[in-house]
This record gives structure tokens, sequence and C-alpha cells, in this order.
């Protein structure tokens, strides 16, 4: 080989595996060989599947040779973030006392991309409850950003974040409530997407109960890997139907044509970005996408949108609402030190909803999407910073309400779209002062179509920044 396989990514891998240029046992001992070599810099994956992943790897080979269709993902190495059931593993999601929690069934998006012909070799860390933008826990402790030991590799996908930017794999699943895939993409350099709400089935057959309402709507699965190509491979291996989810959507993964040129409507007011200052290498980062769209022939525009702000606030409200009603006293007996100091800076700025104000404010979330959808039929695509704050240090989430505050401002572009239910890819754009930067695509419900193509456009002049090797 002119080059590792590790190296690859996920649409080479699947290509040659499915032509039998290279066995699927070779893509995934190569790959187990990188994860072993560097995840103990990482800690990003927290249970080493190699073994039935290589015992996976025969089996798909024997299928091909036998003449079978191998899948559009065959033969490629993958991760699961540990808070959604695989069959044999802990659903533990970061906490101690849920470590003897064990599927005995795959939930929906294990299913699929099994089903794709993927392999998976490992699961990947999340922190506790998976409700922080950093990644750490006291049951594995904390995972590290390849670019720097000292800032963050995201939340609550950091693990599956930091196993595409080192090569451990070249995809990962992880969910996002709250930015829970864009913001690993963006602190690790990758592209993450957050896929409409509807798009992707979620299940967990361990749950003793459904999730409460808001978080029902507001949480999705979606894919991180390194490039957008293959970010759309992943999705529409992702997206297939599963009958145990009833808010499952089958709309197409290509949606009716656009009159062109697309107009994409640019944010970087801080008013309809929580109020927060833009660091100046986050601007930077917008205007270098912006330029990429343009040359690529899109009408890039800064123009008055409904803006992030209002959406943000009210995701705050009724999800702090939810987390102080139905979860708070299970992380207060459960949760680790720091969970609790994160969770509970996050929710005591939120005011206690009665049942009316909570009702109330559930239908005025209507209200908003309402405009947002409005304003998409006339710029279909949205460019926007992730955060406004480069890739934060460690420790940033526990310094108490009044730092929290200004993190919840910062954030003010992750936490606007679940409450819309759009899709959003974070995709990388440059490095500065030797982090990664990025930006975010928004577009209209279903049409993460027009978001990858856009995305494509970014990468395109950009570049593709993974794998690195820990730092």
């Amino acid at each position: 080989m002119s080059e590792e396989i590790w190296r690859w990514d996920v649409v080479r891998i699947a290509k040659a595996v499915a032509k039998r240029e290279i066995s699927a046992r070779e893509a995934v001992a190569s790959c187990v060989e990188r994860m072993h070599a560097v995840n103990p810099a990482l800690n990003a994956v927290t249970m080493d599947l190699s073994a039935q992943a290589l015992v996976g790897a025969d089996a798909l080979d024997a299928a091909i040779a036998r003449g079978e269709s191998p899948g559009p993902l065959a033969g490629v190495p993958v991760t699961i973030k540990q808070n959604i059931d695989q069959a044999g593993c802990s659903t533990n999601n970061g906490v101690v006392a849920w470590e003897k929690i064990v599927a005995t069934a795959d939930s929906p998006v294990v299913a699929n991309w099994k089903a794709a012909g993927a392999l998976v070799i490992g699961r990947t860390n999340s922190p506790a409850f998976s409700l922080r933008w950093n990644t750490d826990n006291d049951l594995f402790g904390q995972t590290y950003n390849p670019w720097s030991r000292e800032h963050t590799p995201g939340g609550s996908s950091g693990g599956a974040s930091a196993c595409v930017a080192a090569g451990i794999g070249p995809l990962a699943h992880g969910n996002d409530l709250g930015g829970s895939v864009r913001y690993p993409a963006y602190a690790c350099g990758i592209v993450g997407l957050r896929p409409s709400f509807g798009r992707v089935p979620a299940y967990n057959p361990t749950s003793p109960a459904e999730r409460p309402m808001c978080t029902q709507i507001m949480s999705v699965q979606g894919p991180l890997a390194r490039t957008v190509a293959d970010i759309r491979l992943a999705l529409a291996a992702m997206a297939r139907r599963d009958a145990r989810d009833p808010w499952w959507v089958g709309a197409p993964l290509e949606g009716p044509p656009l009159v062109k040129p697309i107009r994409v409507a640019v944010i970087t007011n801080s008013a309809d970005l929580g109020d927060a200052p833009q660091h100046p290498d986050v601007l930077a980062a917008v205007r270098k996408a912006a330029s990429a769209l343009a040359e690529a022939g899109y009408i890039v525009e800064e123009v008055k949108t409904p803006g992030f702000t209002e959406a943000a606030k009210l995701w705050g409200v009724l999800l702090g609402n939810e987390i102080r009603t139905l979860m708070l006293k299970t992380i207060d007996e459960l949760g680790d030190a720091d969970a609790k100091k994160s969770v509970g800076a996050m929710i005591e700025g939120e005011p206690v909803l009665s049942v009316e104000q909570y009702m109330n404010m559930i239908a005025d979330r209507t209200r908003i999407v309402r405009k947002w959808f409005l304003f998409l039929e006339n710029y279909p695509l949205v460019l926007s910073p992730i955060s406004s704050e480069p890739p934060f240090k460690h420790g940033f989430d526990t310094q108490g309400t009044p730092r929290m505050q200004e993190v919840l401002r910062a954030q003010t572009p992750q936490a606007a779209l679940p409450l819309l239910g759009l899709p959003g890819i974070a995709v990388p754009t440059s490095i500065a002062n030797g982090l990664p930067m990025g930006v975010q695509i928004i577009g209209p419900r279903f049409r993460e179509d027009l978001c990858l193509d856009a995305a494509a456009a970014i990468e395109k002049r950009a570049g593709v920044f993974t794998p690195i090797d820990p730092r």
C-alpha cells in the first residue's frame, strides 16, 4: 500500500472492499492498529470491539467472494457512541451506576450501519448523561482533542470526533440535542451533520421510559467523518426506516432542484447570535466560507434573518425545565461532580415554569419555526458560526454560573437548531493558532442535500485537515 488504509476515507474503503481490491479484514486491521497506537493518548474509545470486528470482516469478505452485495459501507470501520444500544455492549452514557446496563438488541442506527456493511471497532466516550459540551466522566475520564491536550474535543460526541480526527476510524456515530455532533466536529476539525428531526430513526431498547417530549423532538442521530462525501454516504445508510421510531419520516434524500444561483444568508451580527462577541478567528472562518460559496456560484448576502437568539433562549427554557423536573434527581444521585456543576449552572438561570407556561411555550415554538420556514423560502441556506469562540479549554463548563452564561451565549448557533428541527452541517475552514476553525450551514427541513452541496463547495477550497497524530 502506498499509504496506510486508516488514512483512507469512507468512500474509498467501501469501493475498494466491494471491488476486492482490499479485504474488509485489511481495512479493520489497519484502523484497529491505529486505535491501539493513539487511543492511549486520547481516551476516545472506551470499549475495544476489534476482535468481533475482525470476525465480522472475515464473514463479509466471504460473502463478497460468493458474489453477494456487501452494502454501501462495505468493510468500513466505524465507532458507536456509548449512549445508544448495541447488542452485547454497555449503554452506560458515561455514568458509573449504569456500567452494567447491557443491551440485548441494536438501536436503529447500529442496525442500519451494520446492514450497510459497516464494522464496529469500538464504543466512544461521552460525558455523564451526554449533557455537556466537554467529554469527561468518572467512569472513563477525560477525552483529549488530537489538536491540543489543553482544549476540549467537544461534547457530548467528543470521543467520536477525536476518533475520526486521529484516524482511529473514518466514520463515527454521534447524536445532537444542543450541538453534540456539530461542536465536536468544530473542535476537532472534521465534518459533522445534524440531520433534520425525523430523518434518522432512534430508539434505545434499554431505556426504562420514553424521553421527555422536548428531548424527543430536539435530539437527533448524526454522522461524523473527515469529508462531506463520507457524510453523504453515511447519512443514506443511517436513515433507513425502523418501525420502532414513530417520528421517522421517509422523505427523499435528494429534494427537487432549486433555481440557481442559490441564495445564502450570512449571520455574523452578535444580536442574532445570543449577543455574544464574535472572536476574530470565528469571523474570519465565516468570511472564508462565504468567499468559497460565492466562488462556487452561490449568492452570498448578509441580510436580516430571524436570528438564533430567540430560538436558543426557548431551547434553554424548555430543556432546562425538563431536566429540572424529570432528570435532575437522577443527575444529583448518580452524576459525577463535574456533571452536577455543569448541568446545575446550565439550568440555574432558567425560570421555573408552571404547567400552563410550559404548554404556552411549547405552542410558541411553532411561531418561531414558522418564521424560519418562511425565511428559508427566499434564502434556502444560512451560513453562520458554530460557536462565537474558538474551542474552549478543559474546565470551561465547571467554573460557575457567570462563565456558563458566557458559554451558552457563545453556543447560541448550536442551541437554536434543535428547537427549529432543521438540518445543520459543521465543516472545517482553516487552522488558527493551532486549532481548527469551521462554520455551520443550515437548510430547510429534509434538505440535507443542499447543506451537503454547500459544505462540499467550502471543503473544495479549504481542504481536509485530518487525520492527524495526537499533539
